[in-house]
C-alpha cells in the first residue's frame, strides 16, 4: 500500500482527535487520522457537554449538524436522597444560548465532526488501523505503521498526536508512564432504560446505593449504579438479580422497568473510575491530549469538554509549531501546550475528588455534613462560581478563527 506523508497524524478518531484535525484543516495543515474501530457503530459512554463545549464547537461550525442527529437539553443538576433535594443547580441561570447541558449521543458528534473534516483535500483517514509501531529517528517521533485487515500502513508525519484514549498505545509505545492515582472510592455499572426525558441530570442516594441518572437520545435514560471501587466481582458472584433489586431500591420510579430491561451481567457496562495523568505530555514529534494524557472521573460530565478544550488549546501552538520550518516538531514548540492545560487539568482533578467525597462518602459523618454543606453551595454565591466553573472549565480557551484561511 501507498505510505502517507503528512503534517500531522493524529491517533484516534474521538471527540479530542476528530476536533484537532477539523481546526487544523481549517488553518491549511495537511491531516491524517488513524483510528482502530472500522466505523461509528460501537459502544459509547460518554456523551453530556457542557457549555463551555457547546460554545466552541458551534464557533467551529459542528454544533447545529451534531444536534440535528438527536440531541436532549439537560438544564438542571440536582443531587437528591429519598427525603430531599439536596442541591439543586441551575443552568438556565447562565447566559443564553449556553444556558444547559446537552445530551448528545457521541456518535452523533463524531459524525458531524467527521463529515466536516472529509470537505478537505487535505484530510485523510485510516479507519480499521491500529498503531503498530512509532517510528523514531534519534528519540524523536516522525510518524507512524499501522496494522489492519487489509495490510499494514506507513504514516510519516511532522508531529504525531496521541488521542486514543485512557489505554493509549501511543502514549505506551512512546514509554511514556501514566501515573494511575485511585482517588476515588467507586466504579459504575451502566445501562439504559426507555423513559421520558425529564431534562435533570441525577445524582441520587437511594436505598440501594448511590446512582447517576440522566436524559440518552433517543428517549431512554442512561443509569450510572456505582459500587465501592474494585468490587464488581464480589457483586457479579451475587448474582443478577441482586444487583437489579438493589438499583431498583435506589430508582424505585423505574423499579418496573429495571426489573424488566436488565436481565444479565451482559446488560450492564463497567466503568472502572479512577483518575491517571501521564508523567510527561510532549516528546520530540509527539504530544497527548484527551484521555491519554489525562483521565478522569465521570462526575460532573467532564471528559468530552476536556478533550474538546484540549484541542482548542493545542491548535495554536501546533499551526505556530509547523510554521517555523519544514522539518519535524521538537519538544520545545509544543511543552507551550503543556504548561498552559496543566494547570486546568489539576484543577479538574483536585474539584472531582471533592466531588466524590462530598456525594458518594457513606460515613455516618458524611451523611451529617452532607445536607448542611449542599445548602450552603446551592443558596450562596459560591454555588453560581462551582456552576460556571464546572460549565465552561477556562473560558480563556477559545476557537482560534484568526488562523483559519
Amino acid at each position: 500500500m501507498t505510505d502517507i506523508r503528512t503534517d500531522v497524524c493524529i491517533v484516534g478518531g474521538g471527540p479530542a482527535g476528530l476536533t484537532l484535525a477539523l481546526l487544523l484543516l481549517r488553518s491549511g495543515v495537511r491531516v491524517t487520522v488513524v483510528e482502530k474501530a472500522r466505523g461509528l457503530d460501537r459502544e459509547y459512554r460518554g456523551e453530556i457537554l457542557q457549555p463551555g463545549g457547546l460554545a466552541l464547537l458551534d464557533r467551529l461550525g459542528v454544533l447545529e449538524d451534531a444536534r440535528d442527529r438527536g440531541a436532549f437539553e439537560l438544564t438542571r443538576f440536582r443531587l437528591t436522597d429519598p427525603r430531599r433535594v439536596l442541591m439543586d443547580f441551575d443552568y438556565r441561570r447562565l447566559p443564553a444560548p449556553y444556558d444547559h447541558l446537552l445530551s448528545l449521543p457521541q456518535r452523533h458528534l463524531l459524525e458531524a465532526l467527521l463529515s466536516r473534516c472529509e470537505r478537505f483535500e487535505e484530510f485523510r483517514q485510516l479507519p480499521g488501523h491500529g498503531v503498530a509501531r512509532l517510528i523514531e529517528d534519534g528519540g524523536a517521533v516522525r510518524g507512524v505503521t499501522t496494522k489492519s485487515r487489509d495490510g499494514a500502513r506507513t504514516v510519516t508525519a511532522r508531529v504525531v498526536v496521541g488521542a486514543d484514549g485512557r489505554y493509549s498505545k501511543t502514549r505506551a509505545l512512546a514509554g511514556i508512564t501514566n501515573r494511575r492515582h485511585d482517588v476515588f472510592d467507586m466504579d459504575v455499572l451502566w445501562f439504559k432504560l426507555s423513559a421520558d426525558p425529564t431534562g435533570v441530570v441525577r445524582i441520587h442516594r437511594g436505598a440501594g446505593g448511590p446512582v447517576i441518572a440522566y436524559d440518552s437520545h433517543p428517549g431512554s435514560v442512561q443509569i450510572g449504579w456505582t459500587l465501592p471501587h474494585h468490587s464488581y466481582r464480589e457483586i457479579a458472584a451475587l448474582g443478577i438479580e441482586h444487583v437489579r433489586e438493589q438499583v431498583a431500591r435506589s430508582l424505585p420510579e423505574y423499579a418496573d422497568r429495571i426489573r424488566a430491561s436488565v436481565g444479565a451481567l451482559t446488560d450492564l457496562t463497567l466503568l472502572d473510575v479512577f483518575a491517571a495523568r501521564a508523567e510527561r505530555w510532549v516528546r520530540d514529534g509527539l504530544v497527548l491530549i484527551g484521555d491519554a494524557a489525562h483521565t478522569h472521573s465521570p462526575l460532573g460530565a467532564q471528559g468530552i469538554n476536556l478533550a474538546i478544550q484540549d484541542a482548542a488549546a493545542l491548535h495554536p501552538v501546533l499551526v505556530g509549531a509547523l510554521g517555523r520550518g519544514t522539518g519535524p516538531v521538537g519538544s520545545g514548540p509544543l511543552a507551550a501546550y503543556e504548561q498552559e492545560r496543566s494547570p486546568d487539568i489539576d484543577a479538574v482533578m483536585r474539584f472531582q475528588v471533592m466531588q466524590s467525597k462530598g456525594m458518594f462518602a457513606e460515613s455516618r459523618l458524611a451523611a451529617t455534613v452532607r445536607p448542611r454543606i449542599a445548602k450552603a453551595v446551592s443558596r450562596t454565591p459560591l454555588g453560581r462560581k462551582i456552576t460556571r466553573r464546572i460549565a465552561y472549565g477556562n473560558p480563556a480557551i477559545q476557537v482560534r478563527e484568526d488562523l483559519f484561511v
